[in-house]
């Protein structure tokens, strides 16, 4: 399973596409000018999460990027998503980073910022190559939420942010230099993290010692929802879960789209009580019938998310999103 639809709303906000076809005049026959050209077709500027992206070998993406500052209103835009911006093998690429950052006096009322949203048409999530993304956080130090789709070549330092609520990688393999940095940073107001671990094929060698420092709780006094998610250690991770100190002050908990198998779910039964979560998201799984019974049984007033049960492919199971 991949990604194969772009986003249609951000940070409760609807997206409004912004592309290399848009805000280009198209010319009739007696040479006059119009259509989107004019920017008569965009809604207000901060009624919108604006999607800037191109596509494979046309407009790069720092032309569209640069026709959109003049285009739309960036002072009022308060959530911002981008999309593709090319890549090595494409005829021009573009630093999104560099862009951004570059432009970031351009982006008072900034908020909310999804940096990838690409999908698989356009480059598979393992696929998406990225860079430094560190200098955003200094540039836009008002974020209050930040997700990422794809890990290949991604850079990060610790985070020391009193904004960011929060926090999602989406990826088919996350590096564990990256869930490291994401356990080294000082987040004391965030409420949401999602990492997406996937598998070592594409680069997700995180492991669960890797996984301490946000499994202790110590630097997340505010967090309210941890999603360990996509991981082919799924079952490791559920059992360092079941004892983990952060639980307790959890709400919501995913350990969904990996290879949980009733040898993790056990360890879940057997730990911490879990009867104080509002919701605990195991989908893509492969418990046992009898598993998924005992789960629902040793949960009765928490919302339990046992959908796409799967069988494994003779020895093989399989994450939800890798390639």
């Amino acid at each position: 399973m991949g990604v194969y639809q772009h986003l249609e709303e951000y940070a409760g906000l609807p997206v409004a596409a912004f592309t290399c076809e848009t805000g280009v005049a198209d010319e009739d026959e007696d040479g006059a000018t119009g259509g989107q050209g004019t920017g008569e077709d965009l809604p207000p500027a901060g009624e919108a999460a604006w999607y800037v992206g191109t596509m494979f070998d046309e407009e790069s993406f720092a032309d569209t990027f640069a026709r959109f500052l003049e285009t739309v209103d960036t002072r009022e835009i308060t959530a911002l998503v981008i999309g593709y911006w090319g890549a090595s093998y494409d005829e021009s690429t573009s630093d999104p980073v560099a862009l951004l950052t570059a432009s970031a006096a351009a982006f008072p009322k900034l908020k909310a910022l999804f940096l990838g949203d690409i999908t698989g048409e356009e480059a598979e999530i393992s696929w998406i190559e990225h860079g430094d993304i560190s200098p955003l956080f200094t540039a836009f130090p008002q974020l209050e939420r930040f997700e990422i789709r794809g890990a290949q070549g991604l850079v990060l330092s610790s985070i020391n942010s009193a904004h960011l609520r929060v926090l999602r990688f989406e990826s088919g393999g996350l590096p564990a230099r990256i869930v490291q940095a994401v356990g080294a940073s000082e987040l004391p107001n965030l409420e949401h993290l999602d990492l997406w671990l996937g598998e070592d094929n594409y680069g997700g060698d995180a492991t669960v010692a890797d996984l301490a420092p946000l499994l202790s709780g110590e630097r997340l006094p505010a967090l309210r929802h941890l999603g360990l998610e996509d991981s082919q250690i799924q079952d490791e991770i559920a059992t360092a879960v079941a004892g983990a100190p952060i639980v307790a002050r959890l709400e919501s908990l995913s350990l969904a789209m990996g290879i949980l198998t009733d040898q993790g779910a056990e360890a879940l039964l057997s730990g911490q009580p879990l009867t104080h979560l509002r919701k605990l998201d195991l989908h893509h799984h492969f418990l046992s019938d009898a598993m998924v019974e005992r789960v629902k049984a040793a949960l009765p007033g928490v919302d339990v998310d046992l959908s796409e049960q799967e069988k494994p492919d003779g020895e093989w199971h399989y994450i939800a999103v890798s390639e």
